[in-house]
């Protein structure tokens, strides 16, 4: 899973003509792009640069405002996201208890960094500043499942997991 390059975007018919419809029903609101982005990353799960040139072609506004808005606030995200979303929380409790080892831990057993998704599309990580299980800390989790008091020896046992699920092997 070291390939790091984004996946293909692979949108279907019916996701773009539910962005066009969006953009229809919006185009002539003021501040309509705002609204549009969240439809859209709802549509497809995230913002590749072929949604932000048809919002900006149906908004008639330009590529970098679209890009600009996306970039802006953190709710956007411009790169695919994994089946399973991976959290790592590096609160202040989480952190003092080695989170920032688990993180990397995670990295080194997908292959890729915070941020980005594997090839295959099966992970994707993310940090996060705390989850509300400060008791538990470290903490990791997995889509909604929450892992705490963790080391990094654990990381490869509980990843391992979920990728027998998907009948991988890594």
């Amino acid at each position: 899973m070291a390939d790091k390059s984004l996946p293909e975007f692979k949108g279907t018919p019916e996701q773009e003509k539910k962005l066009l419809e969006v953009i229809e029903q919006n185009k002539d609101l003021p501040g309509a792009l705002l609204p549009v982005l969240h439809e859209a990353q709802e549509i497809y799960g995230y913002l590749p640069i072929e949604v932000q040139q048809k919002v900006a072609d149906g908004l008639n506004v330009s590529l970098s405002e679209v890009y600009g808005v996306a970039t802006f606030y953190s709710r956007f995200s411009l790169t695919p996201k994994g089946k399973h979303k991976i959290s790592v929380c590096l609160g202040t409790a989480c952190y003092v208890k080695g989170a920032d080892k688990v993180l990397a831990e995670v990295e080194k057993k997908l292959g890729i960094k915070s941020g980005e998704c594997t090839s295959d599309g099966l992970f994707s990580i993310d940090s996060c500043r705390c989850v509300g299980a400060c008791g538990l800390a470290p903490v990791m989790m997995i889509d909604e499942e929450v892992y705490g008091k963790l080391t990094p020896a654990e990381v490869d046992k509980i990843l391992d997991k979920y990728i027998a699920e998907e009948g991988g092997s890594n």
